[in-house]
């Protein structure tokens, strides 16, 4: 492969233990809806503001190794006139970006979905990397319901999964490869086990019919959860649940696997994760976390627009990322929470 080498190097930097990744590649309708929550319009400086708060935030890269952005946030600066890509690399976070398209509904299969973006994929990788993207992240979501997903709509986003992830290796970017079954609805957590399986065993036939390098990719999955109005389930069960299905489908040459937090609130996410370590020690991946709303949510809550209130969000943004470093080494308690 053309870029083995470039491509070791950012797994490397990375997959390393108690650092995970940072996801702030809100499309503009989802930032805008984070935004309204605080009271704030989501403008261009906006924006701005709130992702150079992020990779500015000082001791950072102690527990985060990487930050998917979203296209408009590559090409922005710092207050200091650093383009956020460079500030966050200062701290030995590697920048990434988003470059799927968004769904639409896949034609003739109701209830299932389907991403755009392969059009001219190549060449934005291209512009990405100059921009100084080391890695790509691509979204494929997947919902429950009586007749969803089905066998056609499950092989149909693994295979832009895949397609996508070839492309992305094929021009010396890492492929994060993000198949999401969705918590909403009344499902139990054996359904969305199932339903998470069928997703992960079609999602790596199809990476392998592409001759995708499972070394050279991270997998971003959900955790397999109950849906959201069925019942809440205990960290322990959710772990026990989640790792009985990527036993069965991931193959261990894949050297991470980092959690999306998927509509949990920021304390559970880090429970879940940690009841996920301390029963997967011996786990051929790394495990790890690719969280958003999860790690944003504090310090979105602390700031809300206002440029005197940035040192008490960057607290507590580090100190969220802090909380999920000890649970990616099994070593979290909740009553941790209230101490910090």
């Amino acid at each position: 492969m053309e870029y083995a080498t470039e491509l070791e190097a950012t797994i490397s930097d990375m997959v390393q233990k108690g650092r995970g990744i940072l996801a702030a590649d809100e499309s503009s309708p989802t930032i805008a809806k984070r935004f309204k929550a605080i009271d704030v319009e989501s403008t261009e400086a906006h924006r701005r503001a709130w992702r150079s708060l992020l990779v500015t935030t000082e001791g950072l890269g102690e527990y985060i190794s990487g930050i998917i952005l979203f296209e408009e946030t590559l090409g922005q600066n710092t207050d200091d006139g650093k383009t956020i890509p460079e500030a966050a690399w200062a701290q030995k976070i590697v920048p990434g970006i988003k470059v799927d398209k968004g769904k639409i509904p896949l034609a003739l299969s109701p209830g299932d979905l389907i991403t755009q973006g392969l059009d001219g994929l190549a060449e934005r990788l291209r512009a990405y990397k100059q921009q100084g993207a080391r890695f790509a992240k691509w979204r494929e979501v997947y919902s429950i319901d009586k007749h969803a997903p089905s066998l056609h709509g499950i092989e149909a986003n693994a295979e832009m999964l895949a397609r996508y992830a070839a492309v992305c290796q094929s021009e010396g970017l890492v492929p994060i490869v993000e198949p999401e079954v969705l918590m909403d609805g009344d499902h139990d957590i054996d359904r969305h086990a199932q339903v998470s399986e069928a997703v992960q065993h079609a999602v790596f036939h199809a990476l392998h019919r592409h001759h995708v390098a499972l070394e050279l990719m991270i997998l971003k999955p959900n955790m397999v959860l109950p849906g959201k109005d069925c019942r809440r389930a205990e960290p322990d069960e959710i772990a026990a649940a989640t790792l009985k299905t990527l036993r069965r489908t991931v193959p261990a040459a894949v050297p991470s696997i980092n959690f999306l937090s998927g509509g949990q609130d920021p304390e559970e996410a880090t429970a879940n994760l940690n009841a996920l370590n301390r029963q997967g020690q011996n786990a051929p991946w790394r495990l790890s976390i690719s969280y958003g709303r999860a790690l944003q949510q504090t310090a979105l809550q602390a700031w809300k627009g206002k440029p005197e209130n940035v040192p008490a969000a960057q607290r507590a943004l580090r100190e969220r990322a802090r909380m999920n470093h000890l649970a990616m080494l099994g070593e979290y308690r909740p009553d941790m929470e209230t101490a910090a």
